[in-house]
């Protein structure tokens, strides 16, 4: 069903201007993990953003998988009003869905980015796929050395650690996740056990960017197993600060 933009309709506790911002923010997520090619074949992955100007309010997309955007798809509907596709949610942090209509897919991990938001309240972004290297690891349930520079440009000096596996959606799970950035306050991403890849971000494009490198770690890492495994950087690495912004 196609609903009105809340510019129009009254109804939600913030404007056209500040969705459709959103949305960008969304949309240039996506297109930055296909250019990267890091997602799956099947495209499973959900993102979400917080709504400029509320702290409380996330953006996510509602559809069951995620392919590339076209840029400001608003489209136009009866007399002409402007209207919002239903591929965007707006979900508080308590879990109130304010707008749009998730598929039952992404209605059962709304939680697990609530969580995360809650369990890590600076940043603005949250991306999970299925990234088929890393998720190698997580259904291995190894943690990911920090032994790549690229994870250190995008603000991950630290390995990537590994949720354990509870049933997807439930308050178990989004527990262990919460548990797991709680024991690991240093980290961006999480290895979901059994499952696949999560990331928070400081924005959109500094989460895909760090999905990428994870994935180009976890490619380059098992590549290196046969050589000896990865080399561990020097000592004198914690003492730098290598994060471009």
């Amino acid at each position: 069903m196609t609903r009105l933009h809340p510019a129009l309709d009254g109804t939600v506790p913030f404007g056209a201007d500040e969705l459709d911002a959103a949305r960008t923010d969304l949309t240039t997520g996506i297109n930055r993990l296909f250019a990267a090619s890091v997602m799956s074949a099947s495209g499973h992955g959900n993102i979400s953003v917080r709504l400029p100007g509320h702290d409380d309010l996330l953006a996510v997309n509602a559809g069951e998988l995620l392919r590339p955007w076209p840029g400001g798809d608003l489209r136009v509907g009866v007399a002409g009003l402007r209207t919002v596709n239903d591929d965007v949610v707006v979900v508080r942090l308590d879990g109130e869905v304010l707008y749009g209509t998730p598929s039952p897919s992404v209605a059962s991990i709304l939680k697990m980015h609530i969580g995360v938001y809650q369990t890590k309240p600076d940043v603005t972004a949250v991306i999970h796929t299925h990234s088929p290297y890393a998720t190698a690891y997580a259904l291995a349930g190894v943690t990911l050395p920090a032994r790549y520079e690229a994870l250190l440009i995008h603000g991950q000096p630290v390995d990537v650690p590994v949720v354990p596996w509870a049933p997807r959606g439930t308050a178990e799970a989004v527990q262990a996740i919460a548990g797991t950035y709680r024991a690991h306050p240093e980290t961006y991403g999480v290895l979901l056990g059994n499952h696949g890849l999560l990331v928070a971000g400081d924005t959109a494009v500094h989460a895909a960017g760090l999905v990428t490198a994870i994935e180009e770690a976890a490619v380059s890492g098992l590549a290196a197993a046969p050589l000896g495994g990865p080399v561990a950087f020097p000592d004198y690495v914690r003492d730098l600060n290598l994060r471009l912004f």
